[in-house]
């Protein structure tokens, strides 16, 4: 390859990464289309924290469900087209949000959401493989994973700011509803970009039809213990996620006496921290033999801060900042998290294995949620931080299992 073309495909390449790492940071976004709301909630509808949690439920098991049979889906007609509907269920979120009289409104809207969620995971991961060239895909990985921390860190803010200055956090919601709109006529004006039907790079993970051509049933993926160990993965790092994004503010207020005005950003706080952690963690996961042990010890030291958090013995502002802190070492995990399900999936399955995996995330999110809401309104605020610290503990134990045998599977290919 020449200088011109290898600068060709660099522009490309940069192009796919940059508009499925917009994509991401909407979807992500759209996660935190209410729970940055939930105390405006509380007082002009009267709902409890449990109830609330039962908002993000609903999310996350229309989007859990959802995110499994995108795969397949993905797999069958393309990336492309299933990424637009996505985003304009993500509009219609917004928009139902904005009229919601009760509980019942908050619902159609995280269902609306939940639903414009699901498809995500395998949309993204189909786009990169088959568009990036296998020397920028760990970075690939890695700016996606940074742009959802992004879209989680950004969501806070921009509720607080627009409320703040139109008075009414109605206002908010249309504006999200407007962003989703942007970015589908921003996909749609670049689609040849993210055309997932164009395979760029030389190595590329097989297609539905090459894993039919290799005598493989579709759902043979199923059988394998990485998939499962995968997604148990996704499913305790996600709980503990769950638990920082809907209830880390209030439970810092009440745990360190602080005003929910200052706690409300400590998930904006986790969430860049997270970033940071992602820009590092490309390069831990080029450089890295054994993933495992990157996310391993990179979760621990998360869970660590975590409990610190949980104990009450920190001054006030130092909490905060030990809780903001704890995002860096799930993001460092990140990239190497993707790189090791990567590893972990047979050929031809691509959509499916991240589609199946990543639903493990939205189930975590699902259950955990009313947990932890429940959790918050005993009052036992420090049981927040705690439970999301024993979580990683857990998630950590299942990516060791998912290294170990990916490790044992490349030493009987090798002999």
């Amino acid at each position: 390859m020449g200088a011109r073309e290898a600068v060709a495909g660099g522009r490309q390449d940069a192009l796919t990464i940059g508009l499925v790492g917009l994509a991401h940071g909407t979807s992500h976004f759209f996660h935190m289309l209410l729970p940055p709301l939930f105390p405006l909630f509380v007082r002009e509808f009267g709902v409890s924290y449990a109830e609330l949690g039962l908002v993000v439920t609903l999310f996350f098991v229309i989007s859990g469900v959802g995110q499994a049979l995108a795969g397949f889906l993905v797999d069958r007609v393309g990336a492309r087209p299933v990424l637009f509907v996505a985003l304009g269920c993500f509009a219609a979120a917004g928009l139902a949000a904005s009229v919601a009289q009760d509980l019942n409104g908050l619902m159609l809207a995280a269902a609306l959401a939940g639903l414009g969620n699901s498809p995500f995971h395998p949309v993204d991961f189909t786009i990169l493989n088959k568009r990036v060239s296998q020397a920028r895909l760990g970075h690939a990985f890695s700016v996606h994973g940074i742009s959802g921390n992004l879209g989680w860190a950004a969501a806070p803010i921009f509720h607080h700011v627009v409320t703040d200055l139109t008075g009414s956090w109605r206002h908010a919601m249309v504006g999200c509803a407007s962003w989703a709109l942007a970015v589908l006529l921003l996909m749609v004006w670049q689609r040849r970009a993210i055309d997932d039907r164009v395979v760029v790079r030389a190595t590329v993970p097989g297609s539905a039809k090459a894993a039919a051509a290799s005598g493989q049933s579709t759902f043979a993926f199923l059988r394998l213990p990485s998939v499962w160990l995968c997604f148990s993965f996704f499913f305790f790092s996600t709980s503990a996620l769950s638990a920082i994004q809907s209830f880390a503010g209030p439970a810092l207020s009440r745990l360190y006496d602080l005003p929910t005005d200052v706690t409300a950003y400590v998930v904006s706080g986790y969430m860049v921290a997270g970033a940071i952690g992602m820009v590092m963690g490309g390069f831990l996961a080029a450089r890295s033999e054994r993933l495992e042990r990157t996310i391993g010890q990179c979760l621990a030291g998360s869970a660590v801060l975590l409990t610190l958090v949980a104990s009450g013995w920190l001054p006030p502002s130092v909490a905060l900042v030990v809780t903001a802190l704890a995002g860096l070492g799930t993001g460092l995990a990140g990239p190497s998290r993707d790189m090791l399900i990567k590893q972990a999936s047979p050929p031809g399955a691509t959509g499916r294995v991240y589609g199946t995996v990543y639903s493990g995330l939205d189930i975590g999110f699902a259950l955990a949620s009313p947990v932890f809401g429940a959790i918050l309104d005993a009052g036992h605020a420090g049981g927040v931080f705690l439970g999301a610290a024993l979580a990683l503990a857990l998630g950590v134990a299942c990516a060791s299992l998912v290294g170990l045998r990916v490790a044992l599977s490349a030493r009987r290919v090798a002999a």
